[in-house]
């Protein structure tokens, strides 16, 4: 509890899971609905954010936007550990072979091209949506777990008790799952709360330029795209997806550095 930026990261998270959680059962609008007449509405009792230039409720479209960066960022976060991590421990149990430094060679191939360049080779083969942007994102996110875990594995394996599981005659693979992965995965899950954060914010970049979730499926990001010639007489149009962006993305980045802090036995050690 004495962590704040935990707190206040977990608050900030809650309320957008919440919100999208909510969004499955109900929302105070039909978003498939167009109302002209009351279009570019301002915030009011009646659309506490207002409504867009088609006389949607922006609330209800950030719920289900909220729902949509959410489900994209947890695949692709998803994709990235499980592919990412099995590599990492791979290549550092080989460490120096061949292998290693394929996965490594392989990995900086990845780097160099964005997720945004990935997506854009996706969809012009498949096509632009919601999947092909989880795609690109996982696949950006493997080299980042592989990494990561790599490293941090690379340290444990000249350690006593990975020679002690050596000596009694254990394998690499089995002492990668039973001694490295568990001593790692504290490492593990505060990268991942950062890699989902940038995963809300890759997404509402690709939707932005249209490579994300297509309509009616709302998204942040293409919500900002649609607003930014409207902004001089309809600014909420911009600021409430912003908003939304920015909690999301400052939640995870605080509950990563208050997991950071609090899985840390160095830190802790050192506050007390």
């Amino acid at each position: 509890m004495r962590s704040r930026s935990l707190i206040l990261g977990a608050v900030l998270c809650v309320v957008v899971v919440a919100t999208a959680l909510i969004s499955f059962i109900w929302t105070p609008y039909d978003i498939t609905q167009m109302d002209i007449p009351n279009k570019l509405q301002t915030p009011s009792l009646t659309h506490p954010f207002g409504t867009d230039h088609f006389g949607r409720d922006i609330l209800s479209m950030i719920m289900i936007g909220a729902r949509t960066s959410l489900a994209v960022a947890l695949v692709a976060v998803g994709i990235g550990m499980g592919l990412g991590v099995p590599l990492g421990l791979w290549a550092a149990a080989r460490k120096g072979g061949w292998t290693d430094e394929i996965i490594m060679r392989g990995n900086d191939l990845v780097f160099a091209f964005p997720a945004l360049v990935i997506a854009i080779l996706i969809t012009a083969v498949f096509g632009a949506g919601a999947t092909n942007a989880i795609i690109a994102i996982g696949i950006f996110n493997i080299p980042v777990f592989a990494r990561i875990t790599r490293g941090a594995a690379l340290s444990l394996w000249e350690r006593e008790f990975i020679l002690a599981a050596r000596v009694s005659g254990k394998g690499a693979a089995r002492i990668s799952l039973e001694h490295i992965l568990p001593n790692v995965m504290n490492l593990l899950i505060v990268q991942g709360t950062i890699q989902f954060s940038l995963g809300i914010l890759a997404e509402a970049g690709l939707s932005y330029v249209g490579l994300g979730a297509q309509p009616p499926v709302p998204s942040w990001g293409r919500m900002l795209a649609d607003s930014q010639t409207m902004v001089s007489f309809a600014p909420h149009l911009a600021l409430v997806p912003g908003l939304a962006i920015v909690i999301s993305v400052l939640g995870l980045n605080l509950l990563g550095d208050g997991l950071r802090d609090y899985l840390d036995p160095r830190i802790r050690v050192a506050r007390t």
